[in-house]
């Protein structure tokens, strides 16, 4: 009898120890499993990170040039002209920056420009808006034109047309016959008969 509650116990043993080594490989497929997913978040999370990186790196550059050519429009020397092309380099400049650097840095770089100058900020930003305007109207004005000139073209020639139709149209002067002129030309002058002579007449 003692044997069998021994056995019956040591089978209880051998079950409790597999349940552990269980939970035990339960437990480290788990936090493998996390640290796996986790590390898997944090690459995206750094793709991410470096394809906004090269976003706003190339937004920048594409600022920069709407900023030069809107300041290429204005009156050599003037006060626009030199702010527009001083920001236009500072964009440009920051725009190769940001390529070789964490975007954590650059956002608490920008912060830290707004919070030390934040009448500059907001200033920058607008001439950059009005930058982006101004070379908006200088992309579309040539287009216009050529549309403006297509119009003219086709409005001319539409005006042209029906005069050159009128002109072609003029109906030919007849050449039918007048009956009663060529009769008369035809015929030569008129001859009257003489009136017939009756006997004893002399």
């Amino acid at each position: 009898m003692s044997e069998i509650y021994r056995d019956d116990r040591n089978v209880r043993r051998e079950t409790g120890d597999d349940m552990k080594r269980s939970a035990e490989r339960l437990g480290d497929d788990a936090r493998g499993a996390a640290e796996h997913a986790s590390a898997r978040v944090q690459q995206e999370a750094m793709d991410q990170a470096e394809r906004a990186k090269s976003g706003a790196a190339s937004e920048m550059s594409g600022i920069a040039s709407a900023l030069r050519t809107a300041a290429q429009e204005l009156r050599s020397g003037s006060p626009q002209e030199r702010t527009f092309g001083q920001i236009a380099e500072s964009l440009a400049g920051a725009s190769d920056a940001l390529r070789d650097r964490d975007l954590g840095e650059l956002a608490g770089d920008v912060s830290a420009f707004a919070r030390r100058n934040p009448m500059g900020f907001l200033g920058g930003a607008a001439l950059a808006g009005f930058a982006a305007t101004r070379f908006a109207q200088a992309s579309s004005h040539p287009r216009t034109e050529s549309a403006n000139e297509r119009s003219d073209n086709s409005a001319s020639a539409t005006y042209d047309e029906p005069a050159a139709h009128a002109s072609t149209a003029t109906p030919a002067q007849s050449t039918r016959p007048n009956p009663t002129r060529d009769s008369t030309a035809s015929t030569g002058p008129m001859v009257v008969p003489a009136e017939p002579k009756t006997p004893g007449d002399s």
